[in-house]
């Protein structure tokens, strides 16, 4: 993505293979980048790029805005407590309450705080398809715009700094459960010899039709109303169960699909046998 704006002086602290294509990208764009590792070594193919290395942290924070991609919030806020830069957009994966810690740090020390989350691998930084999720402060969001456009496309959920990391979270949770769901399909099929390239086009229509599913279970849970004329949760529930002991008669694990009949098995129990799917919320609640 190119620069939409001016030419600024950007951090970077972090060097592993997501703050060294952040760094990349901002200079890319012709942005006057100073980076800062642990290891030194690791901004070579930067430094050959026209980046500049800080020999402290403190260093960093002469840059107009700092970005900070450090591998986990103990490590990095050590780093943080040496320098106090303008505004610090922390790109540090971690839980919503670590992210609304450091912009408290942030506004003790008079820190404009953004928190961000990063929705694409290192190879995508700067592409069309990337995105990255903030929250946080409004005015530095919007001052940096021009900056953050140039790793991907900047999405503002609100002034919540956890927020981000929220929706993070969230997202990760349906890719781990639906991956974690296909692997599973892998093994039962595999069972009986058919091979991932035979059963995944198959897997990729169904999951096409599931996923028109969703807005009706969201409006479902909105209101709060479960009825259905289609497939009510007890036969949903009785599915999980010949899931999980075919599971066990081709000698496979039942790990992905019993905690899930278990989850569907209680709120059957809790008197929402006949509601729709999206009942089963309640129990999660």
């Amino acid at each position: 993505m190119a620069s939409t704006g001016e030419n600024k002086k950007v951090g970077v602290l972090g060097l592993g293979r997501m703050g060294t294509a952040l760094a990349g990208a901002l200079l890319g764009a012709g942005h006057d980048v100073v980076v800062w590792n642990r290891s030194p070594l690791k901004a070579g193919p930067l430094l050959d790029r026209g980046a500049r290395l800080a020999a402290t942290p403190a260093e960093v924070a002469e840059a107009g805005v700092v970005l900070s991609c450090l591998s986990t919030y103990d490590t990095q806020q050590p780093v943080l407590d040496e320098m106090t830069p303008s505004v610090l957009v922390n790109l540090t994966s971690g839980t919503p309450e670590q992210a609304r810690g450091v912009a408290k740090w942030a506004a003790s020390r008079g820190i404009d705080y953004v928190d961000g989350v990063i929705m694409a691998v290192p190879q995508g930084i700067g592409t069309p398809g990337a995105r990255i999720l903030y929250g946080g402060s409004a005015t530095a969001f919007a001052a940096q715009r021009d900056v953050l456009e140039v790793l991907g496309e900047p999405v503002f959920l609100g002034e919540d700094a956890g927020l981000a990391a929220l929706y993070d979270l969230a997202l990760l949770g349906i890719m781990w459960s639906t991956m974690s769901g296909y692997l599973h399909a892998l093994a039962l099929v595999g069972t009986e010899g058919v091979p991932p390239e035979r059963f995944t086009p198959m897997a990729l229509s169904w999951l096409s039709a599931v996923g028109g599913f969703l807005p009706g279970i969201g409006a479902q849970v909105a209101s709060g109303e479960y009825t259905t004329d289609v497939s009510a949760l007890d036969i949903n529930a009785a599915g999980l169960k010949l899931l999980v002991e075919t599971s066990r008669e081709q000698g496979i694990s039942t790990a992905v699909p019993a905690p899930l009949a278990e989850l569907f098995g209680r709120a059957v129990a809790a008197g929402h046998g006949a509601h729709a799917i999206a009942s089963v919320i309640e129990e999660i609640r």
